[in-house]
């Protein structure tokens, strides 16, 4: 979870469509520097110089700070699409603060977090379709009354979340003609016990991420699935999605975190025990992770906690090059001693983490450059070509203290020099941070991107020099003003293989289409990373965006498997979101 500056309270009231809370985004100020606003965050407030000059350089541009894409101020709403049989239903069962037809509310539940298919186009466009009514259950009973009364009058429900999804999950169907209640889970959101003993705890579906750690602290106890958008993400919305965590190499991917979940579908409960593990057959309960809301909607979840770790520690590692580093990674994997997180960012992030770090200045500045001197021109590392590495380590003092001093030890094998726990400690952060970056360049006609996969070993730089020879390709193809810009991290290290997290950006002034285009990119992109071994997600999942792949990674008996369950749990499509297989 993001650490503040300071431990004042925080307003966590959201930006809505944007990214993030409305206390915090980035501005650029009239001396040229850009500022991020709020308290929030190791950002806030600090003064960042070469933050537009790097901009400009990696894209090839001039960026005119009076030359600023207005935001819609009238952002369009189609009229309710109403059955109203199913309304006065609704009004008979429920409290009148549990449902609503306010254009604004119903916006906000029309998209989810997606750059190009959705906030852009909430933004400075319109979107195509409209939730015609959102509702907030409070408890079980209420999520099988809204079901039941849908399955009624044929109406499509979709889950709702966090609103995170970058997958197009959240773009309703254009062609639904039925009226579209958006199920926003959030007024379910407590821990309804925790069993210390057996260190576990059944949570309702809507908690935030953030919430439920804050919760389990209390008690001296953590979840520690951290996803990047911890502060805003539910549980539900992990489960849905096979989400993945910052630290999962201590705490596990969601599958692992996961013990039970419970799901109403329009054709009953779906449920099984909840043990450690169990050869009972087939478990229905499998096939819910990464279900999208294509099948019902989770309520509730039994999940592993943890102690409260005694002792948090950063670090990170400089290395010559990534060729180097992912050697390191490689080694790290199949040690004893992985530490909850590591990260290797290539050299273009590297130079922006440089790019966005507060100035210095006396004793602080001459140890930094003297610092400097030695990496560049005593050890001879290339400035151009060097990367990071950046660690968490979570556990008792003894088993912290052994990590430590074993991942140095085997990082100096690979050339890889300790840059101090403070740049570890701030490369974390950053990345709560650095997601709102993305709103703030689209005013000037930038649009970004990410994009992630899961490659084997032997894979690693062919999909990455794919990545950048495609983009390239693409650019000229296009004839895009400015210059194509794509880096990477490593973000997962697992026996036979990493995650690979992309960034993109593109300046899109003058471009007639300019969703469209960097949908088009993204989309060819993504070939290229399957084409070169890699796969098609590693935590975002499918939903519209990449189910044009979805042909190359099941075989057509397993896509008409999962059809035909959804036919068999759904029969009338009450759950009509149609994602991943199911999108036609």
């Amino acid at each position: 979870m993001a650490e503040n500056k300071k431990a004042e309270a925080l307003d966590n009231t959201p930006w809505g469509h944007r990214w993030g809370f409305a206390d915090t985004q980035f501005v650029l100020n009239d001396d040229g520097s850009v500022e991020m606003t709020g308290n929030r965050y190791l950002l806030s407030g600090y003064k960042m110089y070469d933050f537009i000059p790097y901009v400009e350089k990696v894209l090839g541009i001039k960026i005119n700070p009076s030359d600023k894409r207005e935001e819609l101020a009238d952002k369009y709403v189609a009229p309710v699409r109403r059955n109203q049989p199913f309304i006065q239903a609704v009004e008979q069962a429920f409290k009148r603060d549990q449902f609503t037809f306010d254009d604004k509310v119903r916006l906000l539940h029309s998209h989810g977090q997606t750059t190009t298919d959705e906030v852009y186009k909430v933004l400075y466009e319109r979107l195509e379709r409209f939730a015609d009514m959102v509702f907030f259950p409070e408890t079980e009973e209420d999520v099988v009354r809204i079901v039941e009364l849908a399955k009624a009058h044929d109406i499509c429900l979709v889950p709702y979340g966090g609103g995170t999804s970058v997958s197009c999950a959240l773009i309703l169907p254009a062609n639904e003609q039925r009226l579209i209640v958006s199920v926003d889970m959030h007024r379910m959101n407590r821990i309804e016990w925790i069993d210390r003993e057996n260190l576990r705890a059944c949570v309702q579906a809507g908690i935030v991420g953030m919430d439920l750690e804050e919760q389990l602290n209390k008690e001296g106890l953590i979840c520690g699935h951290e996803p990047d958008s911890i502060e805003l993400s539910t549980l539900g919305g992990w489960i849905a999605t096979n989400a993945s965590g910052m630290k999962k190499n201590r705490y596990g991917n969601i599958e692992q975190v996961v013990e039970q979940i419970r799901m109403v579908t329009p054709e009953g409960v779906i449920e099984q025990v909840a043990m450690p593990r169990g050869s009972i057959g087939v478990q229905p309960q499998n096939l819910l992770f990464g279900n999208e809301g294509n099948f019902g909607l989770i309520t509730k979840a039994v999940v592993k906690i943890f102690p409260k770790p005694e002792v948090r520690k950063y670090g990170s590692l400089v290395f010559p090059d990534m060729e180097k580093g992912t050697q390191f990674l490689r080694r790290l994997a199949y040690s004893g001693f992985v530490p909850a997180s590591i990260r290797l960012v290539d050299n273009i992030q590297f130079r922006f983490g440089l790019a966005i770090k507060a100035g210095v200045s006396g004793r602080t500045a001459m140890f930094e450059n003297l610092k400097k001197l030695y990496v560049t021109k005593v050890l001879k590392y290339d400035p151009a070509k060097m990367v990071v590495a950046t660690i968490v380590m979570e556990g008792a003092p003894g088993e912290v203290e052994h990590q430590e001093k074993s991942i140095y030890r085997l990082a100096k094998q690979f050339k890889g020099l300790p840059a101090g726990s403070e740049a570890g400690r701030r490369g974390y952060m950053l990345t709560y941070a650095i997601a709102y970056i993305r709103d703030f360049v689209a005013q000037f006609d930038i649009i970004g991107e990410t994009f992630e996969t899961s490659v084997p070993w032997s894979k690693i730089h062919q999909v990455c020099k794919a990545v950048h020879e495609r983009a390239a390709q693409k650019e000229k193809e296009l004839g895009l003003p400015g210059k194509f810009y794509v880096s990477y991290r490593i973000t997962q290290i697992y026996h036979t293989g990493v995650c690979i997290y992309f960034m993109s950006g593109l300046y899109m002034k003058g471009v007639k289409d300019p969703a469209g285009t960097v949908a088009k990119m993204e989309h060819s992109l993504r070939e290229a990373i399957i084409e070169n071994g890699g796969s098609v997600s590693h935590h975002h999942g499918i939903g519209k965006l990449r189910k044009d792949f979805m042909k190359d990674t099941l075989s057509d008996g397993s896509i008409e498997l999962i059809r035909r369950l959804k036919r068999s749990t759904d029969p009338k499509n009450i759950f009509g979101a149609r994602n991943n297989v199911l999108a036609d």
